[in-house]
């Protein structure tokens, strides 16, 4: 598979994941919308007034992020590897269709910009820390991994993580209170 076939395939899944969700979203799953969650007026309410200690929210976040990270570094050095990046790309648009779809039904344009502001910064270091995965399992035997691959995915873990636990609950606190 050369690189331009690459690319295609890995849009493909995250695009169809996107357009799965949306759809789930929308004539399967109603019981999203009658459900307590980040998108409810009450939590909404409470997050302005809610104390984060940062040392329990960092081995959180280290735990939810960490894990489908080394999970998937895990199951990529098998032969399922495109078969296991495939699905990781269609179950991430997935997850982002059913995510945007209930952040508008619930709260309108304001939803949107809490889903953006809720991501944001740390969704940046993510994506591309885990694109570099991504593109290396896709792409394997043709690309190798090297200890510059290794220093960068690293960087962009740990700089999603201090954004994720520092930065973004500053930045939803400050949404947060003008909704």
């Amino acid at each position: 598979m050369n690189i331009r076939q690459s690319k295609t395939y890995i849009t493909m899944f995250c695009v169809v994941g996107f357009l799965g969700g949306i759809l789930y979203a929308n004539f399967i799953s109603n019981q999203i919308f009658n459900t307590s969650g980040i998108f409810s007026e009450y939590f909404l309410s409470q997050y302005p007034s809610i104390e984060i200690i940062s040392k329990e929210y960092i081995c959180y976040v280290l735990r939810i992020r960490l894990i489908p990270l080394i999970f998937l570094i895990l199951l990529g050095q098998t032969k399922i590897r495109k078969t296991m990046i495939s699905l990781f790309l269609f179950w991430i648009g997935f997850s982002g269709g059913i995510l945007i779809v209930t952040s508008i039904f619930r709260l309108g344009v304001k939803g949107v910009l809490l889903f953006v502001i809720g991501t944001m910064p740390q969704f940046l270091f993510y994506v591309l820390g885990y694109a570099m995965v991504v593109w290396y399992f896709y792409t394997y035997p043709m690309s190798k991994w090297n200890y510059s691959k290794t220093i960068f995915l690293f960087s962009m873990i740990s700089l999603g993580i201090i954004t994720e636990v520092y930065v973004n609950p500053i930045l939803m606190k400050m949404f947060v209170r003008t909704i």
